[in-house]
């Protein structure tokens, strides 16, 4: 099928692998001890995960009052926070669903681990709006709540309740997705497993033989779910950014949020998945399936979105002096040029500076620079977040309430416990699951017409060819 994502080279895997060699490359991580290196990586996630948990519940037992909120600003990193986490968590489902509609076959090396990313960003996104109403214990009243006086109706009128709805059919279908991919691998390293572990492994890949039959209904319903998940993407961060553009306040009320959202999120999305697919490319020696040419494709993703981020601020700022609007032309003064200036001039060089440098080939495929962006760029996505919330609201139509916002410890703790609770979870994930898709890597080049060197046999018989050659 053609399509613009289309003129990204399809890569092929590397070296002349047997179905054998993809399976030990691929399903032997999850057999062996963990290295050094994973122990101390995990070791420092989960000093980071009690730092969270601990943050969290002085939060919830001495109240928001830890936090430097003020009658001025009442949104202050935890909605920043919410923010690029959710748009961290676009990336995982955009590479798999919509390039597997398109039949891209260079997803097949980033997407296990992308859609693994998109849950436990996710899961860390909704941890925000909770802890931010203070008494967490009141959250089921996001929900229609029925009781003895008639159901308690929230407000459908407000985009915060739009946002309860979206993230979780968001994260509900990205779960399945997700999981729909592991069936087959799970039942690989069942083959492969003895005694208790076999059995877990039996469990989770519900029974699955590899028949004509399994395969049919597995292609199936991965297609039903990209078709699902291809409209959620774009509608997640489109009623994220209804959370602002709905409201009245300069700055904020903008059309050009819901697209330039959604970009956005694409581009920290892409850059937080480089992050991970380059470290663990290494640590797990995946060279041969996470090649150069899976990073070109994904820093040609990135050099386009951030160019359209970087579109969609210069129309704002024109927008802005076009309107004859003097509190909105204050707001984007304020932004670039008030108390905030350095935030907003960082959100710029990260944002649409940095990523210019994909456009000369070389760059694109130096692995230290890629790296070292993807991390700025996620940076930069953080500042975005902070620009439109902070300095939007420190500054309102009446000077004598006019305020200044700077995080406490508290607020600082839960940020970086956050990344404690993602960073554990993904190494924990690496430990159980194959980080690449050793289905559709096989399927790849079974489909591509590489020549093997033969067949291996698991313990109990089974060829592994029968869980694969399914195309």
């Amino acid at each position: 099928m053609s399509s613009p994502v289309s003129l990204i080279r399809e890569p092929l895997i590397t070296g002349n692998k047997t179905y054998h060699q993809i399976t030990e490359d691929l399903i032997s991580p999850t057999e062996k001890t963990p290295p050094m290196s994973w122990m101390l990586g995990f070791i420092v996630a989960v000093t980071f995960l009690a730092v969270f948990v601990f943050t969290v519940g002085w939060t919830i037992y001495h109240g928001i009052g830890t936090w430097n909120l003020n009658r001025t600003i009442g949104w202050g990193w935890d909605i920043t926070n919410f923010v690029w986490w959710v748009g961290i968590g676009h990336a995982g489902t955009l590479i798999s669903a919509i390039l597997l509609i398109f039949r891209q076959k260079w997803r097949t090396g980033v997407n296990r681990a992308a859609e693994a990313m998109t849950i436990f960003a996710v899961i860390c996104a909704g941890q925000f709006p909770i802890i931010h109403m203070g008494r967490v214990w009141l959250a089921i009243f996001i929900f229609p709540y029925p009781n003895t006086r008639g159901p308690l109706w929230p407000n459908f009128n407000s985009p915060l309740l739009w946002d309860v709805f979206a993230i979780s059919t968001y994260f509900t279908v990205s779960l399945l997705f997700w999981y729909t991919g592991l069936v087959p691998d799970f039942a690989t390293v069942r083959d492969r497993a003895k005694g208790m572990r076999k059995k877990v492994y039996n469990f989770l890949s519900f029974g699955w033989t590899g028949s004509a039959k399994h395969w049919q209904r597995w292609e199936a319903l991965s297609l039903v779910l990209a078709g699902l998940s291809t409209p959620l993407v774009l509608s997640v961060h489109t009623i994220v950014s209804f959370d602002f553009a709905t409201s009245v306040i300069p700055g904020w009320h903008t059309t050009i949020f819901p697209p330039y959202f959604v970009a956005g999120a694409i581009f920290s999305g892409f850059a937080m998945v480089l992050t991970l697919m380059l470290i663990t490319r290494k640590l797990l020696k995946l060279e041969d399936y996470i090649t150069i040419e899976h990073i070109e494709s994904m820093n040609k993703v990135i050099l386009l979105t951030g160019t359209i981020v970087g579109v969609a601020y210069l129309t704002e700022l024109f927008i802005a002096w076009y309107s004859g609007y003097v509190y909105e032309q204050f707001a984007f003064f304020n932004r670039a040029l008030g108390p905030y200036w350095w935030s907003y001039f960082g959100m710029m060089f990260c944002n649409v500076v940095s990523p210019q440098l994909f456009w000369k080939k070389s760059w694109r495929r130096n692995i230290w620079l890629t790296f070292f962006l993807s991390i700025v760029i996620n940076i930069g996505m953080w500042f975005e977040r902070f620009v439109i919330i902070a300095t939007t609201l420190a500054r309102d139509y009446l000077p004598s309430s006019w305020s200044y916002y700077s995080p406490t410890w508290v607020e600082i703790g839960i940020f970086l416990g956050s990344l404690g609770l993602f960073f554990t979870c993904y190494l924990i994930f690496s430990r159980v699951a194959p980080v690449v898709a050793v289905a559709e890597i096989k399927s790849i080049l079974k489909a591509s017409g590489n020549q093997y060197k033969g067949v291996s046999h698991h313990h109990d018989g089974h060829q592994e060819e029968v869980h694969h050659d399914h195309h």
